[in-house]
């Protein structure tokens, strides 16, 4: 059964850092980009980050520019979001997803219909909670 699983949310206090995972099972990550989105309360859901299949070309939205870093290990499935100096308003629950397409499409990850559609992705993990609080 296809799966994306992420872990590593948690409460933090602001300026702090988290690293969260998504790890695939019953597939290989190999040939797919894969993003990061998020959900704040009463708030459509956003992407966050994006990385293509080799790793080669990372994409952010410009809330996170320079503060989220998104890297991939496929030998261990897995892809991580870095986040540092997080901020108030990065609390939400992050969710990490892939559509089949981006086997097909290198640049999936270039401009900016990757974050700004979410119903290109078919696939959808669980999700899991940030909260920067003090």
């Amino acid at each position: 059964q296809l799966q994306l699983v992420e872990s590593g949310g948690g409460l933090v206090q602001p300026g702090g850092s988290l690293r969260l995972s998504c790890a695939a099972s019953g597939f290989t990550l190999d040939y797919y980009a894969i993003g990061w989105f998020r959900q704040a309360p009463g708030k459509e859901r956003e992407g966050v980050s994006c990385i293509n299949s080799s790793g080669g070309s990372t994409n952010n939205a410009d809330s996170v520019k320079g503060r989220f870093t998104i890297s991939r290990d496929n030998a261990k499935n897995t892809v991580y979001l870095q986040m540092n100096s997080l901020k108030r308003e990065d609390t939400a629950v992050y969710y990490c997803a892939f559509s089949p397409l981006s086997e097909y499409l290198p640049a999936w990850c270039a401009g900016s219909r990757w974050y700004s559609d979410t119903s290109l992705y078919d696939y959808w993990g669980q999700g899991t909670q940030v909260t920067v609080s003090s």
